[in-house]
């Protein structure tokens, strides 16, 4: 039988000793969040022995504060939580639709936004989401605290960049601007809880005449990694984004996507598809940011 040992630390300064202590032992430890991709990993094969180290008890991990600051998102916090937050939905609503689509209502309960994002999977529903928002990630480690944006957080397939000992502790994305939202969208083959065949993130923020002064946009699981797509949002600022804008973001989409042909969906067709999302959340991120609904 393997051997697991189980450590849950209530501040940062005992996590970051007790992974310091196992690294230094050359012990493997592995971070809980939320725990949903660790047991299927651990289903799946990957049975080695370990130290699991439960981060929920950190004061950090569980905060959800919004403000005049922005938002700052614990890595612990469930996607059930965020969702139950009526002010952060009103602000970044596209972010907490995405943290919605995360498996099932029980799922919900323990899955998280920090969970989903240290995962690094290219079809993460929450990553497009926190790049089009310009989220930072705040890491604890052996050599201190550091800030990485969420754009250059993940580099590959299940990899990203926290070093031997760190572990993100929260999220902390920019105050939203009036007259600013977010979308997100995703195409799946079944009706609901599958991996995304190809996703979008937008974020725009518009002037008093319906002019976007301001766009981020981001494709997922069209590469290794969810790209931001500067194209794109080049091609809606300075309009109303009207059909012609959205038209030319999709297409940037599309030309900077690098997909793969497998059995849920050929290139050419992904390709396609994050194009025909990123105008959809155009649109949908202009309608709410000029008030309407969608």
């Amino acid at each position: 039988m393997e051997a697991f040992a189980y450590e849950a630390p209530d501040s940062l300064d005992a996590a970051v000793a007790l992974l310091a202590d196992r690294m230094q032992a050359s012990v493997r430890t592995q971070i809980l969040a939320g725990g949903t991709d660790m047991i299927v990993q651990l289903r799946s094969g990957d049975r080695s022995p370990r130290v699991i180290v439960d981060i929920k008890r950190i004061p950090e991990t569980r905060r959800i504060e919004f403000g005049a600051h922005g938002l700052l998102l614990g890595a612990a916090v469930s996607g059930a939580e965020l969702n139950a937050r009526a002010d952060v939905a009103a602000h970044y609503p596209g972010l907490v639709e995405a943290a919605d689509l995360i498996g099932s209502t029980q799922i919900q309960g323990r899955a998280s936004v920090g969970g989903n994002l240290c995962n690094a999977s290219p079809a993460g529903d929450t990553i497009p989401a926190l790049v089009a928002n310009d989220a930072i990630c705040l890491i604890a480690g052996p050599n201190g605290r550091r800030e990485v944006p969420v754009a250059e957080f993940v580099v590959g397939v299940q990899r990203n960049q926290l070093e031997p000992g760190e572990f993100l502790v929260a999220l902390r994305l920019p105050p939203a601007q009036p007259r600013s939202a977010d979308a997100y969208l995703r195409f799946i083959p079944r009706t609901e809880m599958d991996i995304a065949v190809a996703s979008a993130g937008v974020r725009l923020t518009l002037d008093g005449d319906g002019v976007c002064t301001a766009a981020r946009v981001a494709i997922g699981a069209v590469a290794t990694t969810v790209l931001p797509v500067p194209d794109a949002a080049a091609a809606l600022i300075g309009t109303r984004v009207d059909e012609a804008a959205c038209q030319a973001a999709a297409e940037a989409s599309s030309a900077l996507a690098r997909p793969i042909s497998d059995k849920r969906g050929t290139e050419s067709y992904r390709r396609k598809v994050v194009g025909v999302l990123t105008r959809r959340a155009a649109v949908i991120a202009r309608d709410r940011a000029l008030g309407g609904k969608a």
